[in-house]
């Protein structure tokens, strides 16, 4: 059985996203060796991204380019060649290579994938994606970074979560730019 995972940066006040729906102050901290080793080792791995509509398209629009090659060639590389899903039912094609774009029913289709042999699979953003497969026991490990920020108003990637999740932390690490990789698994 594949394994589903969350990466997803989250401020010091909890938010994934700012009140403007903005992620960008994620990478805001990046000037920092062991962090951009990190970032580059995770980019790399084998493994499926799944995404909802929004983090699709913003992720699609970025890394294909000419500058995302530039600037950060080994994540480019992995995030343009790994297996992509999309889960949308307003997008009409998904373009970015190696993208399957699914229309059916988020948790469903999570839950047949998951029953497929194969590497594991990540969510990156997709707040909505993460508040709709928490619940349903789908997500098997939770790997939040806190960045050094404090947003002040925003989303967290669990809006609409309507009952309590018990996680278990599962390992730590802290890097040299103040980030802090904080790794939680449901508890059983």
């Amino acid at each position: 059985m594949r394994k589903l995972a969350v990466f997803n940066h989250v401020s010091l006040d909890g938010y994934f996203v700012d009140a403007n729906g903005d992620m960008s102050w994620a990478r805001a901290h990046q000037q920092d060796p062991e962090w951009n080793a990190f970032v580059a080792e995770n980019a790399s791995g084998s493994g499926a991204l799944v995404f909802g509509r929004i983090t699709y398209e913003m992720m699609a629009r970025f890394w294909p380019t000419p500058m995302a090659i530039e600037m950060m060639p080994a994540v480019a590389a992995g995030m343009n060649t790994m297996p992509k899903y999309v889960f949308s039912r307003t997008l009409h094609e998904a373009s970015w290579s190696n993208t399957t774009l699914v229309k059916a029913d988020l948790v469903t289709a999570v839950r047949a994938l998951k029953l497929e042999s194969g590497p594991g699979m990540v969510i990156l953003g997709s707040g909505s994606v993460v508040a709709q497969l928490a619940p349903a026991g789908l997500i098997d490990e939770y790997q939040v970074v806190v960045n050094p920020i404090v947003l002040g108003r925003g989303r967290t990637m669990f809006d609409g979560v309507a009952e309590k999740l018990p996680l278990q932390l599962t390992r730590t690490r802290a890097f040299g730019n103040g980030n802090v990789l904080l790794c939680y698994e449901p508890r059983a």
